[in-house]
């Protein structure tokens, strides 16, 4: 059925450009809130990862994991607009902050990053108890894609789940990273870099127990690469940076997927590189892809009325899961 669904992005014409597409949409909804209630579900190392539940009252309906991107949270743009979006078409969504992106500050030293499927799988399968009779789908965007296609190819034919969606993923991290580096006059490195850098400073008293990292370092790390290098890679057992790249990226797990998948992507996302388009060489029979020219990373707004932007991602998403329940 999925198939039929029409997978054709048109971007609006007062938004053709792939900066506005990836900034704008966050400045659209500044009133926009997710009715969501809190979980803190705890895991086996003796820390939590806090769930944000949009629930439509139908103790039925299938469930949609949703995963945000880096840094993201129950408040980026995109993860407010399909939680409600979802519910809205008669699903209960539940998203999960990977940790060190919760309200409170995890436990444990380790935090997340591109390449960790634990705790996700950790979820799924709590969900699965918890709720036997209940279809379970996933959407990820940008940094939660590339983990939840990792996830989908690891699993194989036991990923829990009866269909996945992922949105802007950087399948390729080592030359998405040199795009971000630079892309914008570096606009984007320094949002994510502070962002990272706040969050990090939460808890350098935890990271301290197996890394070497002061207020002062951490401060004066100014560049992504080094960021994943000096912190990222070694608190999670990497050799550094491009080991980590290597180690995390979703793209060799395509071929591997064995749920269906739909993949939507932008050739001019412009925080990812070019070898992160997906193509059809790279991925099983049970993915499909939509790659559009435009959309820009996580945008993909349509619609004639400036007044009134389409999110497209939006309408797509809950219809290609509609599509698969059976």
């Amino acid at each position: 059925m999925s198939q039929q669904l029409d997978l054709t992005f048109k971007p609006a014409w007062w938004m053709r450009n792939r900066h506005a597409q990836t900034i704008l949409p966050r400045a659209f909804r500044p009133r926009l809130k997710a009715n969501v209630h809190y979980e803190h579900l705890q895991t086996p190392d003796d820390d939590f990862l806090e769930l944000a539940w949009a629930k439509n009252g139908n103790k039925q309906a299938p469930l949609v994991v949703v995963l945000h991107g880096l840094e993201g949270n129950i408040n980026s743009f995109y993860a407010k607009g399909m939680l409600r979006a979802l519910a809205n078409t008669g699903l209960d969504a539940v998203l999960m902050h990977f940790r060190n992106c919760s309200r409170e500050v995890n436990k444990q030293p380790r935090a997340y990053h591109s390449g960790e499927t634990q705790d996700l799988g950790y979820l799924i399968s709590t969900l699965k108890k918890r709720y036997v009779d209940r279809a379970i789908f996933a959407v990820g965007f940008s940094l939660g894609g590339n983990v939840l296609a990792k996830y989908l190819g690891e699993r194989g034919q036991n990923s829990g789940l009866q269909g996945a969606a992922v949105i802007s993923a950087p399948y390729h991290l080592s030359s998405s990273c040199q795009v971000i580096r630079k892309s914008c006059f570096k606009l984007y490195q320094k949002y994510l870099l502070d962002r990272m850098k706040h969050s990090f400073s939460r808890k350098l008293n935890q990271i301290n127990g197996q890394i070497q990292l002061d207020a002062k370092q951490l401060a004066n790390i100014n560049d992504l690469w080094q960021f994943d290098d000096q912190v990222t890679a070694p608190l999670h057992g990497f050799k550094g940076a491009e080991d980590y790249y290597a180690q995390a990226s979703s793209q060799p797990y395509l071929s591997l997927i064995e749920t269906p998948t739909l993949l939507i992507h932008a050739e001019d996302d412009p925080m990812l590189s070019k070898q992160a388009v997906p193509i059809s060489a790279q991925i099983s029979e049970h993915v499909q892809l939509a790659v559009s020219q435009r959309g820009g990373h996580v945008g993909f707004i349509s619609g004639a009325n400036p007044f009134k932007p389409i999110y497209w991602l939006e309408q797509v998403v809950p219809a290609y899961i509609h599509s698969l329940i059976k």
